[in-house]
């Protein structure tokens, strides 16, 4: 194209030299030769004709430059560049796109599969939420790296390397000249790379962080909501965005700085080139004018490309970054490789398994001793029972036999093989588990219970079901075995969670049966039938069991007595008595304060046998345990008997339904992209900085207009025969070089700075508000699967950041286009209005093909968005529930669901390619099309208007400018859509309106609060579970300073009752009235600020242990001597001094680091902290070993008094004590009284408590 141009130019100067001569209306062409109008030759007054203006002859001749013909030739040649350039454009971006959505298809598979191959100790030390924004946002900037920006980054370079080779034969000297400055321009670049890529490093750093807290808070939204701890968490949320708008800024700056630098020196190249060009053109006339513009137009656009390259590089530096990360883990090799083949697979397993002198801690608190020195042997087939007080090494014992990790000293043998020399799965696969805490995935029954083997068949599930007394309660559900059982578990209650787990192990058939605390969740019906469905699985296996209540361990064949780490008894129950040892203690310790139960006649038998007949729909409940679960889960209750739903309660539950399903319909199908005008509002505030942008970006736009006037200026120069005005004209437009080149620097950088302050304030704000709307929501929206704690840490990371593609540096880009347009062709009209309109003929398609990439990108990026959130759900689902999936050995069934989950993206990102491909493509040729066209007829002008060719040069160059402009601005249009529709998620979850709204300026408020608490005829039903009526005429109350116990088989509504007073839902029907007043009139913040609550898993938070107390009231600064005061009535506090940092020692994420035992204690005392005039305990002690039940117990016994007190106990010894005990079955109250009262009317309570039978 060059070499075109070149020639071109030399055509026009001749012809401008020639038609000068000309103008003299005494010469006159007579057969090509110029001559007197008199006949004779003229000759020139150095005796020496010209031809073309600069090839030496004796005459002057003339009439050989037919400009018209030339140019039309010249129109072929542009044509066919035109064509070559649309096939090879749409080769190298189509080929190079889907070569990296490949790649990145391989990268995101083999950093899960990576991942999952991790020992339990790396989990230990990462936190999910990091990982889960690595797994997102990291990987997509190294996509943006590796995409079409590599194919552009290869076009760039390459353009720069012929345009020096160009130049380098078109004229040395000239070239060599203005490359002696094209090192100033390396060096920005590079430094501009490396500074960019450090940056960038620490602002993923803390992004990554603030996900991590956004994740730990999601998963615990109704601890967060119980304690009003929302303003507390979006401050910490926003500290770590803080950090990460600090370094955004800094780079754009530096970004700015150096691209102001660079354009400078772009500038200054241009001013020497001419001046030193037009010395060999004019003194030494060792170029024509056509070599002149050659050589310039070679460096031109290899400085120029060489300028391009550095958003690249910026691309480049940003997906190193985010790699570094993702490959670091990716090489790293784990110390437990859960997926490896290598190791022994033993052929007959007895099970007799022995610990060697074993030390341990866990990896993330090398400074604490767990296990130390400990030495014993668990026979095969037979069941030891593992007892001792919290925190003595019980649990690690069983994570050491499922080899979660590797002891630090000593040996661990299966059947006298060390077992890190056997293969990790097939180990695991001999092994059954059952938790306290059982985690089920968010699948069905069936496919739950399908994790625990594969290739199971139907019968064998119902086989296990049944052995799991899990068969009836799931036969009762709507769905039977295909109900979902939702997020963790949380549509089913803790005892259903239970048995399917147990169904879960039990169809592993495993030779060793691992059963830790696995009763502790249920009450005394379930866990009677649970007991015996353990009892029957035990036989023949080696099992190993940890429970806290010694009564159902009693006849284990061998009891072991741990503490400190080590195993200091063992024997069978009578032995270990006569010792009077640690089991002697805790028996002991236990057997106090229960009532002994003396009425077992067959009468009762006989009615206990009826009554369960009849109680068939009671236990088949699912409740869904307030228990602020470790997860922010659905919270759902029982499916009552057909029968028993009124007529007018199914209308009115049919209407209800309608609702939902109007309500609930998805959002993200249908959004509407959001105007332009209300993503701007939110940057309101950053005025001065936008101005300061736009000034600088609009001063930016003008300078491109101002070089195609100045260049054309050059051109005409040429044609000029007088020297000295020759040279005069040239000296003053390197002047104006400079001028350009210094205010150049001084704008790029006020645009730089300006929108990258003001975009990443945006961004920061957008994030906060968009996590402050999430933790406004009520608790039933988080009871959707489509807001699952995953899929919102993934549109919180998402959605903010691509919203600064319509606001921050995109602004500028675009005051910077249309300033550059708007220049552009009010040049090029004022200098020749009709080859404007030419040209601007061509500047429509340029913009369609980026508008029509747009439309199409726009599309896609809707898709991938969602597909991508399916895939995180998956990998945060997986990562959260780790050690559940390595107990099962499933790591490879997750890893292949993720990558089914990852074939959509795949297959529209190839889709992506080819679009893009053409579109840039045909956006590359047109500009060759209008260079055909437009000096075709700018020749046309010349010969038969006499336009100067000057003119041409200027209007050609204007517009093409201007068509650059325009394609830029497309450019940015993918961008720019992809923001808008993002801004719309954002602004949809900004406008949700609560069905409750925690807001302190809302609501009645009251001094002298009492704490009396009334349910009048509550009827409820969750919002996620419409069809399942849970409370159905709810009537019971409390006075101020008493206790009321609720009691009842799981699923019969008492953790739904507690969770409508704390207003996280509000009854369908009835009311519930607190001191008298109605509670959907209370404010919200006021009445949770009365509350405490203690439930059996309590939610720690990633912080210190004083911190976590702290949370009980986060509407005040909580004094470290309240802190100290609440943990010594919580029966904490020598607990606390026994650790290295005492009260700034770290819980881990969700109080990993603590024993149950410990997290309650600090449960209890974050309650306490709070000073609340009701407290409400969810079976605070159920998961507690003796020594700490004790203690706990003592601890709420202190905490209760002078207090309203809701409890909600499976154990019936917990409260006796209590004022009122209201016995509750199928949403109703059927009894209430004190125990003494309720005992002697000999119904529903006292077979409770002589029989454990269910009440119906």
């Amino acid at each position: 194209m060059l070499l075109v141009y070149g020639m071109m130019t030399d055509t026009f100067v001749s012809y401008e030299l020639e038609m000068q001569v000309l103008r003299d209306p005494n010469k006159t062409c007579i057969n090509n030769t110029i001559s007197w109008v008199n006949g004779s030759i003229y000759q020139t007054t150095e005796n020496t004709t010209v031809l073309c203006g600069y090839v030496i002859c004796l005459t002057i001749r003339c009439g050989l430059v037919d400009i018209e013909s030339n140019m039309t030739l010249f129109a072929y040649y542009f044509v066919g560049i035109g064509v070559g350039v649309l096939i090879v454009s749409y080769f190298q971006i189509a080929l190079w796109v889907s070569a990296a959505a490949r790649q990145i298809q391989r990268i995101r598979k083999t950093y899960f599969r990576k991942i999952m191959r991790m020992e339990i100790g790396w989990f230990d030390c990462n936190s999910v939420g990091e990982l889960n924004t690595r797994i997102s946002d990291d990987i997509n900037k190294i996509n943006n790296a590796i995409a079409d920006q590599v194919s552009i980054f290869i076009e760039r370079i390459s353009t720069f390397i012929f345009g020096f080779t160009v130049g380098f034969i078109g004229g040395w000297k000239l070239t060599l000249v203005v490359l002696s400055v094209s090192p100033l321009v390396g060096l920005g670049a590079g430094l501009m790379a490396m500074a960019v890529a450090r940056l960038t490093g620490r602002e993923l750093k803390a992004y990554a962080k603030a996900g991590a807290v956004a994740d730990e808070v999601l998963y615990s939204i109704r601890t967060v909501a119980a304690f009003g701890g929302e303003e507390k968490e979006a401050e910490r949320y926003d500290q770590n965005l803080e950090e990460a708008q600090t370094w955004g800024v800094k780079k754009g700056t530096i970004i700015g700085v150096f691209q102001g630098y660079l354009w400078c020196i772009i500038f200054l190249c241009y001013a020497l080139a001419f001046w030193y060009g037009s010395k060999l053109v004019i003194d030494t006339k060792e170029l024509s004018p056509g070599d002149l513009i050659q050589v310039f137009f070679g460096i031109l656009m290899a400085a120029m490309n060489l300028g391009l390259a550095s958003p690249c590089l910026e691309a480049f530096a940003s997906g190193r970054a985010a790699a570094k990360n993702i490959f670091n883990t990716i090489d790293r090799e784990p110390e437990i490789d859960c997926l490896s083949e290598e190791g022994h697979k033993l052929e007959r397993v007895k099970g007799d398994i022995e610990f060697h002198n074993v030390d341990f801690n866990y990896p993330s608190r090398p400074d604490v001793k767990i296990l130390n020195d400990l030495s014993m042997v668990i026979k095969a087939g037979e069941t030891t029972a593992f007892v001792g007080p919290s925190g003595s090494g019980k649990s690690t014992t069983v994570q050491l036999i499922q080899r979660f990790y590797n002891p630090l000293k000593g040996m661990l043998t299966l059947d006298g093989h060390d077992i890190r020399t056997l293969n990790i799965q097939w180990l695991r696969s001999l092994i059954g588990i059952v938790e306290q805490e059982p985690v089920l995935f968010a699948t069905t029954i069936t496919d739950n219970i399908r994790y625990g083997r594969p290739g199971v068949t139907m019968e064998d599930i119902i086989q296990a079901t049944k052995q799991a007394n899990a068969y009836n309660f799931i036969m009762e559900l709507p769905q039977k075995f295909e109900t979902l059982v939702g997020e963790g578990g949380g549509q089913m209650s803790g005892g259903q969670k239970q048995r399917i787990a147990i169904a879960r192990a039990l169809v592993r058939n495993p030779r060793i049966l691992l059963l830790d605390m696995a009763t502790s969740a249920l009450d005394n019906e379930s866990e009677a039938v649970v007991q015996e469905a353990l009892d029957k699985a035990r036989m023949g296996r080696t099992t190993i069991t940890i429970a806290h209540r010694l009564s159902t361990i009693r006849n284990a064949d061998v009891i072991v007595g741990f503490e400190h780490g080590r195993a200091v008894e063992r024997g069978v129950h009578a032995d270990l008595m006569e010792r009077k040892g640690v089991y002697f203690t805790l028996v002991t310790l236990q057997n106090q304060g229960q009532e002994p139960v003396t009425v077992r006649n067959r009468e009762l038998e006989h009615q206990h046998r009826h009554w369960r007949t009849l109680s068939r729909g009671s236990h088949t409940s699912s409740r869904r345990s307030l228990r602020l679960r470790s997860r922010s889960q659905r919270s759902e209750d029982y499916i009552p008997d057909s029968h028993s739903v009124t007529h007018e309660s199914s209308v009115r539950l049919h209407i209800h339904l309608n609702l939902q399903t109007d309500e609930n319909t998805d959002p993200k199908q249908h959004v509407e992209p959001a105007p332009i005008t209300r993503i701007l509002r939110y940057n309101r505030s950053e005025w001065p900085y936008l101005l300061m942008g736009s000034l600088g970006a609009g001063i930016n736009g003008s300078v491109n207009p101002i070089y195609a006037l100045l260049f054309s200026q050059v051109l005409g120069t040429f044609g000029i025969t007088d020297l000295d005005e020759q040279r005069k004209q040239i000296h003053g437009i390197c002047v104006l070089f400079v001028i350009v080149a210094v205010t150049s620097f001084i704008s790029q950088f006020l645009q730089g700075y300006s929108f990258a302050k003001s975009g990443e304030l945006l961004t920061r704000r957008l994030r906060k508000m968009g996590f402050q709307a999430i933790l406004r929501q009520d608790i039933g929206w988080f009871d959707d699967r489509r807001n699952s704690p995953g899929a919102l840490t993934t549109r919180l990371a998402t959605d903010a950041s691509m919203v600064q593609g319509a606001t921050g540096s995109q602004i500028g880009m675009i005051v910077n286009s249309l300033t550059n347009i708007g220049a552009s062709i009010i040049i090029a009209f004022y200098f020749s209005w009709k080859l404007s309109l030419v040209v601007i003929c061509f500047l429509p398609f340029i913009g369609l093909s980026g508008l029509f990439q747009a439309k199409m990108l726009t599309g896609f990026a809707n898709e991938d968005k969602k597909a991508m959130e399916d895939a995180g759900q998956v990998s945060s689902e997986a990562m959260a529930n780790i050690r559940t999936i390595a107990g099962l050995a499933k790591e490879g069934q997750f890893v292949e669901l993720y990558e089914q989950q990852l074939e959509a993206p795949y297959t529209s990102a190839k889709k992506k390619a080819h679009v893009y491909g053409v579109c840039f493509a045909f956006s590359q040729c047109v500009i060759f099309m209008a260079y055909a066209a437009s000096f075709r007829y700018g020749g046309y002008l010349v010969s038969q208007e006499g336009l100067h060719y000057m003119m041409v040069f200027r209007v050609v160059a204007a517009v093409v400018t201007c068509g650059t402009a325009l394609g830029k601005a497309s450019s940015f249009t993918p961008d720019y859509a992809k923001a808008k529709i993002a801004a719309a998620q954002l602004f949809t979850l900004f406008d949700r309106v609560p069905k409750i709204i925690a807001n302190p300026a809302e609501g009645q408020t009251w001094d002298n609060f009492k704490g009396k608490v009334e349910f009048v005829d509550c009827r409820f039903t969750y919002p996620s579970r419409p069809d399942v009526q849970v409370l159905r005429g709810l009537e019971v109350s409390v006075k101020p300073g008493e206790t009321l116990a609720f009691v009842g088989s799981s699923g019969c509504g008492k953790s739904t009752s507690v969770q409508l007073l704390q207003r996280f839902y509000d009854p369908d029907e009835g009311k519930v009235l607190i001191d008298g007043r109605p509670s959907c009139g209370i404010c919200v913040p006021f009445l949770r600020a009365q509350i405490g609550i203690v439930s059996q898993e309590p939610v720690l938070f990633d912080c210190s242990v004083a911190e976590n107390i702290a949370y009980g009231d986060n509407a005040r600064a909580v004094s470290m001597e309240e802190i100290v005061d609440a943990a010594k009535k919580a029966f904490l506090h020598d607990y606390v001094m026994t650790l290295p940092k005492k009260y700034e020692t770290q819980v881990g994420a969700q109080g990993s680091q603590l024993s149950r035992g410990q997290k309650q204690r600090i449960a209890i005392a974050r309650a306490i902290v709070r000073k609340p005039k009701i407290l409400l305990l969810d079976e605070a002690t159920s998961a507690l070993d003796t020594e700490s039940e004790k203690t706990v117990q003592a601890a709420l016994d202190v905490a209760r008094r002078g207090r309203t007190c809701i409890v909600i106990a499976h154990r019936l010894s917990t409260i006796q004590s209590a004022d009122i005990i209201a016995v509750m079955s199928q949403g109703l109250v059927i009894e209430k009284g004190t125990h003494n009262e309720l005992m002697a009317k000999k119904a529903a309570y006292y077979k409770l408590v002589t029989t454990g039978a269910p009440i119906s």
